[in-house]
């Protein structure tokens, strides 16, 4: 997301450096790495991390924010929902599921790909094109990043929206009111059964358990 606040800390440091070792590990051609976790968790920090450490090793990855793929124009959402019942329509069906995997298909075939993009300073949704040809690694991280299928390794931040109000607020991404907290936790139930999928799982304190 274009003017996205990022709050890099040691603790997001340290967990990727760990996954980053666990990647080289297992690394493959077109390799794909997704991180879920509920919002202020530190998904796109730690992607950011990941991505930027890689380098070190001679590896390209992309970070793809699959908030970007909402179905939704974010100017319209919080009416949207509100009108047909927050409980029925915030989940995995949000998304642009069809346009999430054509990314990743252009990523493993290495072509030019071109997908939305949203200007947080505008609430506008801009199209971002990018060449995979040189790309070694995708990460994908969002709420649900980890119900993707097809991707090599799961990574499950287990903290849930109560830990982060301090985070949410800090970024300042939306306010703070009844609207809001009823859509963490209907995402919150959404994205606890994720768990299951995961491969490593980032703790409370942000220690990494390779499982």
């Amino acid at each position: 997301m274009l003017g996205d606040v990022l709050l890099i800390e040691d603790k997001h440091r340290k967990a990727g450096a760990i996954i980053i070792e666990e990647i080289l590990k297992r690394k493959k051609d077109r390799y794909t790495v997704a991180i879920s976790g509920e919002s202020g968790t530190g998904k796109t920090e730690l992607a950011h991390v990941i991505a930027r450490g890689l380098r070190s090793h001679g590896l390209f990855a992309k970070p793809i924010h699959i908030d970007n793929f909402y179905r939704i124009l974010p100017l319209e959402r919080t009416e949207w929902r509100q009108n047909n019942g927050i409980d029925k329509v915030v989940g995995y069906d949000e998304y642009d599921w069809k346009a999430i995997y054509k990314t990743i298909d252009n990523f493993k075939n290495r072509t030019l790909n071109t997908m939305p993009c949203v200007d947080l300073v505008t609430e506008q949704v801009d199209q971002l094109s990018t060449d995979f040809a040189n790309v070694d690694m995708l990460i994908i991280d969002g709420l649900y990043a980890i119900k993707t299928e097809g991707v090599d390794l799961n990574i499950f931040i287990d903290i849930n929206y109560l830990d982060t109000g301090k985070a949410q607020k800090l970024r300042g991404k939306e306010p703070q009111n009844e609207y809001r907290m009823k859509v963490l936790l209907k995402e919150h139930e959404m994205v606890r059964d994720l768990k299951v999928k995961a491969n490593i799982i980032i703790t409370r304190d942000y220690q990494v358990e390779v499982l």
